[in-house]
């Protein structure tokens, strides 16, 4: 009979385990969201400058 609580002890403490770990991977994923989302702001300008020149060239090959 022990070893049902036993084991109904350990699957219970893998399912805390299974849980904080879910939610410690949805913050990281959070936050990559954001420091993506940061990166694409800091480089839209030379994106676009980049795009510009791209533009010229072909424009002047014709």
């Amino acid at each position: 009979m022990n070893w049902i609580f036993a084991a109904v002890g350990l699957a219970f403490a893998g399912l805390l385990v299974l849980g904080f770990l879910g939610v410690r991977v949805l913050l990281a994923t959070r936050e990559l969201g954001r420091e993506v989302d940061r990166v694409r702001r800091a480089i839209a300008p030379a994106h676009s400058a980049f795009s510009e020149q791209v533009r010229t060239i072909h424009a002047r090959k014709g």
